[in-house]
């Protein structure tokens, strides 16, 4: 038996499935390990000796490995399967360390995809662990935990900030400057001119384009707005008629920012739940008896499409559909400079899976069927022929007034034909017009409007910027916004992002002594440096040094300089020492305390009310009966004489002992000076006898039947 180790538990039973009986699918369920939090600073780095790491396999993750240990050991072989990009790479070295594997022979699987022969394909070809990967990936995270830790520690003391980090203070960065750009616009009056002209019994409609052969589309005041439409009269002549023929090519096909941007557009998907969606999809899912990845890996910057799915599956449904007219070519557009293009585009991986197929099997959701339909029709159009329209150009002009009318008409869909659904562009034909001939006016429009600020940016927009400028990469831009709400940095309200007097202190702060931290540049070359550490080209612990010792070095300064934010005082006196009592965060929110803390550690606590009386009395003690709730705000009935009485109404039976305690009452074994009696098992689980010195002494002995 063969042990083949995923990440995600949904990817278990496709890929066994696929493999055979002869092999056991297990999956990590994502990081085993993480760094420590031992050592200087608690960074879990030992910087001294070469930035050594300290890897701690994750509370949460104990269970996961002891079970991947215990197959390992009956497995004839082990081989990985983890995502295939850096941290995929780091999974499955934290995997090879922990279970005991040769670095250097255990095989690791790539695939792109969930489908029988990509998982195939992989097993016919597997790899090795590339070490360049699992380094930049280090490098990653050891630059993470060395600005986060570091700079959280100093915001949190110096202006109550809960946390920085290297991609989430620049990314911040950017929506407070944004806002600021909002507050500061001062908006301004304009006035558009637009006409409605009758041309051969057609109406059209014309925009201005000149004023005394100066360019003008916008007049400035309402007097120069009727002074134009004054000077025209009741008819324009036509001076000039263009007409061309334009091809539109399609879009690329998804990366994870365009795949991102597109479903807030068209469907208001936050970054983080399109991504959630997409995943499930890349997973798998139940399609006609058949469980099967829908979609290719959906963490990638490249839009280029494999000749493979171009060749074997595109071609042949295009022709076959649609016809060869509708044939196109493979495009993989302008490569970015900070793209890595490790993987292909997010593209369907069958084309009769079709978003009708797909949509109809029960285990695909509605919002799944969506994307899944965005996605399909975007991979398949975007290798379909350019859409072609008769493009129309008309100069009309009267007294030194130019209007311009133009429109189009399509003469061949192209690709439209399957994503005509998400494609906006609007046509407006021109009516047919001769050079010289008079084109009467039946309406003039004049209207007033204001300047508008720039756009408060959406989470969409952000993960554009991201990408353009290199904060981050496919894997982190939905986290990081997920992150600055989470730490109430900025809120999201359907999904346009706002930042709040935390993130805005935050920032301003960090521009002004780590403005390199916040900077795009800054962000960016990092990114170009982890890239150079995944091709072998440059060298962990150089790259590690030069960023280290001109950053602590700053850091230092900034401590003993940066000065610490006074807390707001409320007026009132302490009642313990008379120090001014003021209000301070913590991470539960605001409260009062003293300020003389930690000499005097007085805080204001508001009182609770009284619990109601029910008017009954506690058949145990007496005392009144009291509604009270318990954690999660669910109402019960108990005795007010809580803790020494703990009768809860309608916990009689479940507490009722069905034998004797003094039957079985002695000296525990253990610690010698508690006794052993019967106790009760929460939320329903079975009595047992344990030590009343609990929690001193947990032991405990099961009651025999």
């Amino acid at each position: 038996m063969k042990l083949v180790i995923v990440e995600s538990p949904k990817k278990c039973e496709t890929i066994r499935g696929y493999l055979g009986k002869d092999y056991e699918v297990m999956a990590s369920k994502g990081h085993i390990c993480d760094l420590s939090t031992r050592g200087k600073g608690g960074l879990g780095i030992d910087i001294e000796n070469g930035f050594k790491p300290s890897w701690i396999i994750d509370s949460d993750k104990y269970e996961t490995v002891n079970k991947l240990k215990a197959a390992a050991k009956k497995a004839d072989e082990v081989i990985l399967a983890t995502d295939p990009d850096r941290e995929g790479e780091a999974i499955s070295w934290h995997l090879a360390d922990v279970l005991g594997l040769d670095m250097k022979t255990t095989k690791r699987l790539e695939f792109h995809e969930i489908t029988k022969p990509a998982i195939l394909e992989a097993m016919e070809h597997p790899r090795t662990i590339d070490m360049n990967l699992v380094e930049a990936q280090n490098a990653r995270r050891m630059y993470d935990r060395i600005i986060g830790f570091n700079l959280s520690s100093l915001l949190n003391k110096k202006i109550g900030s809960p946390s920085a980090g290297r991609v989430q203070s620049a990314t911040l960065r950017m929506i407070v400057d944004n806002d600021d750009e909002r507050k500061a616009f001062k908006p301004e009056p304009y006035w558009v001119i637009e006409l409605t002209l009758n041309i051969g019994g057609k109406k059209a409609v014309a925009t201005l384009s000149k004023v005394d052969g100066k360019a003008m589309t916008r007049v400035k005041t309402e007097e120069k707005a009727k002074e134009i439409l004054d000077r025209i009269g009741d008819s324009l002549t036509v001076v000039s008629v263009k007409k061309s023929k334009k091809n539109i090519e399609p879009k690329l096909p998804f990366t994870t920012s365009t795949m991102q941007q597109e479903a807030f557009a068209k469907f208001h998907f936050s970054t983080s739940k399109t991504q959630s969606i997409a995943q499930r999809l890349y997973e798998g899912k139940d399609i006609n008896g058949e469980h099967v990845g829908l979609i290719t890996y959906m963490r990638t910057d490249s839009p280029r499409i494999s000749p493979n799915f171009f060749y074997k599956h595109a071609v042949p449904f295009i022709t076959e559909t649609y016809g060869e007219e509708y044939l196109g070519r493979m495009r993989s557009g302008k490569k970015s400079a900070l793209a890595q293009d490790a993987h292909e585009c997010i593209r369907p991986t069958g084309t009769h899976r079709t978003p009708e197929v797909v949509a109809k099997s029960p285990d695909v959701s509605a919002e799944e069927a969506k994307l899944y339909r965005l996605i399909y029709d975007r991979a398949m159009a975007s290798v379909m022929a350019a859409k072609v329209v008769d493009v129309t150009t008309a100069v009309l002009e009267k007294n030194g007034i130019e209007f311009k009318v133009e429109g189009n008409k399509t003469i061949f869909d192209g690709y439209e034909r399957i994503y005509g659904e998400f494609d906006e562009d609007e046509t407006r034909i021109v009516p047919e017009m001769k050079e010289g001939e008079e084109a009467s006016i039946s309406k003039k429009k004049s209207e007033g409007k204001t300047t508008e600020p720039p756009s408060a940016y959406s989470e969409a927009k952000v993960v554009k910027l991201m990408e353009e400028k290199g904060i981050g990469r496919p894997s982190t831009y939905a986290s990081t916004i997920k992150t600055l709400i989470d730490r109430k940095y900025v809120s999201s309200t359907g999904g346009i992002l706002s930042p709040s007097e935390s993130g805005i202190k935050t920032t301003k702060a960090l521009k002004t002594y780590f403005p390199e931290i916040v900077s795009d540049a800054y962000t960016a070359q990092m990114e170009v440096t982890l890239d150079q550490i995944e091709k072998g080209e440059a060298v962990f612990l150089s790259t590690m040094q030069s960023f280290y010792t001109p950053f602590i070095a700053r850091f230092k300064e900034v401590t003993a300089t940066m000065p610490k934010d006074e807390d707001e005082r409320t007026g009132d006196i302490c009642p313990e020492c008379g120090s001014p009592m003021v209000v301070k965060k913590g991470r539960f929110g605001q409260f009062i305390a003293c300020s003389n803390y930690p000499t005097c550690k007085y805080v204001l606590r508001e009182e609770k009310a009284a619990p109601k009386e029910t008017g009954e009395a506690c058949p145990e003690c007496g005392k009144p009966l009291v509604e009270r709730k318990d954690k999660k705000g669910r109402p019960f009935v108990a005795c007010s004489g809580y803790p020494r009485c703990r009768y809860i109404k309608g916990n009689e039976e479940r507490k009722k002992p069905t034998f004797n305690p003094d039957d079985y009452v002695k000296e525990c074994p253990r610690c010698k000076t508690g006794h052993i009696v019967v106790k009760h098992g929460k939320k329903g689980k079975s009595d047992f006898y344990g030590c009343t010195n609990f929690p001193k002494c947990r032991y405990i002995e099961a009651i025999k039947k």
